[in-house]
């Protein structure tokens, strides 16, 4: 991300902003880690950067139960700012046998709305990171060489401190809104998403949305010497479902083995679904994608993006783009062994044997039965048993509205002019499936830019970049300016 043109707002905003931001009582966490002195930021930046650092102070991994220690940190700043508690809603879940919860947070519009509301999604919850693994501590956020590191610090505590901060800021300011605006974060979308589905629903039948708008993916694609490149809305998601595959037989002494052993026929069936590759397939999204990024991607897989582009049946475009691990998976259902247990004694025939694979499926091709079909084909082995251990949500794609391109483009190109803005499909999964499954046209504009090289997340040292901290606080603040003028 380059630097980006900063918002000048008077000295008494700032003041209370800086205010709001370190009254509430916090984890001890991150009470430990001294903030880094940043003389040369304004007050608003400085007090962004505090409500991001006491957020990643919060360990919402699964087992910690601390999503409402978070919820109660946030509720807290926005009674500060001044919203009131009518217009915000804490709703308890239980998440596969842990407590969680859900924030909503409405910027009420000053009259009668002169358009329908807009939503904004995010999660507070991250996947577990041991402190023993990281090489700082992950749940202080920590400056150092240029970065923020933590855990959460893109995903997705950078969406959650982005849009609170953004509301803050309004709300100081004494904006007022021509058409309500909502924050809806969800407290466990890593795991169960029992909170994202019961938010979807609620904000369906009560919210009405006229716009969705993810703080989870989308964001500026940064070359490897930090140059822009594309700036990324995130349209559509392939389907998750995972499923366990276990073999069993009656075993027997170690001594004695026997053709038809459990780990060997499984292993034979993973090997089978690790050679075999789904069929090439394609949709308006992935197409436009490839046709822009072709532009701006030097050499033979820029070239195939054009080709593919113009025609997905080009046998010379599909070899190129298959072969290069940023495109592949772009191309079709993708299906991958991730767990493995069987046996039960070393000197003894295994009884059972079990794996499990994590697929990802096109948008369009049938879903789970689908995929489950083709494995079962490719596996040729009715003793291997399929057991789907996932719910399974099949949405369709999105559009990018006229209205939401030109707000996207009021929050990025004062800080890139003239960047491409152009649609893609995820190969992995946001709440937002749960929205477009409903009948919501859901797209992912988040305000981060990003290396390839420097994408951790759900890894160990999850980082991103000072300087893109600072320049993308301005993203939300004139999208929904914009939005609500």
């Amino acid at each position: 991300m380059g630097i980006g043109m900063k918002m000048m707002i008077k000295l008494a905003l700032a003041s209370s902003l800086m205010a709001l931001a370190g009254t509430t009582a916090l984890p001890a966490c991150a009470q430990t880690q001294a903030q880094a002195s940043t003389p040369q930021r304004s007050a608003h930046e400085q007090a962004a950067r505090e409500l991001y650092r006491n957020i990643i102070g919060f360990r919402t991994a699964r087992g910690h139960k601390q999503v409402p220690a978070m919820v109660a940190y946030l509720k807290g700043e926005f009674v500060k700012a001044g919203f009131a508690e009518t217009d915000i809603s804490v709703t308890d879940y239980d998440s596969a046998g842990e407590p969680t919860q859900g924030l909503i947070v409405r910027y009420a519009a000053k009259g009668k709305p002169k358009a329908g509301p807009v939503v904004l999604l995010g999660h507070m919850d991250v996947v577990e990171a041991l402190p023993e693994d990281w090489e700082r501590p992950p749940f202080t956020l920590t400056e150092e060489d240029g970065y923020f590191f933590g855990r959460g610090t893109l995903d997705n505590k950078y969406g959650i401190a982005s849009l609170s901060h953004t509301f803050l800021r309004l709300k100081q300011e004494g904006w007022a809104p021509s058409r309500d605006l909502y924050l809806v974060f969800s407290g466990d979308e890593e795991t169960g998403m029992i909170t994202t589905r019961a938010q979807a629903k609620l904000v369906a039948e009560t919210i009405k949305p006229a716009l969705v708008l993810n703080g989870d993916a989308g964001g500026v694609r940064l070359t490897e010497d930090y140059k822009p490149i594309l700036f990324g809305v995130q349209a559509a998601e392939k389907t998750f479902a995972t499923f366990e595959l276990t073999v069993t037989n009656p075993g027997g002494h170690s001594s004695r083995p026997r053709k038809d052993n459990a780990i060997y026929e499984l292993a034979s069936a993973l090997k089978a679904i690790e050679a075999y590759r789904f069929e090439v397939r394609d949709n308006a999204i992935t197409r436009g994608s490839f046709a822009e990024m072709g532009k701006i991607t030097p050499g033979p897989l820029g070239e195939a993006m054009l080709a593919f582009s113009r025609n997905p049946a080009d046998e010379a475009a599909r070899a190129t783009l298959l072969a290069s691990p940023t495109t592949a998976n772009l191309l079709s259902t993708t299906c991958v062994a991730t767990m493995l247990k069987g046996g039960h004694a070393e000197n003894a025939l295994p009884q059972s044997a079990t794996a499990t694979v994590n697929c990802r499926i096109f948008p369009g091709e049938g879903g789970a039965a689908a995929a489950e079909a083709t494995l079962k084909k490719v596996i040729a082995n009715d003793k291997v048993v399929f057991k789907l251990a996932t719910d399974v949500v099949e949405a369709p794609a999105s559009t990018l509205t006229p209205e939401v391109l030109a707000a996207v483009k009021a929050g990025v190109h004062p800080r890139f002019p003239g960047l491409i803005i152009a649609p893609y499909m995820e190969s992995g999964g946001t709440d937002g499936m749960h929205y477009r499954a409903l009948g919501m046209n859901t797209v992912a504009i988040s305000g981060a830019a990003m290396r390839d090289a420097d994408m951790f997340a759900h890894g160990l040292n999850e980082r991103i970049r000072v300087e893109d901290f600072y320049a993308g606080l301005d993203h939300w603040y004139l999208i929904l300016k914009h939005l609500a003028r």
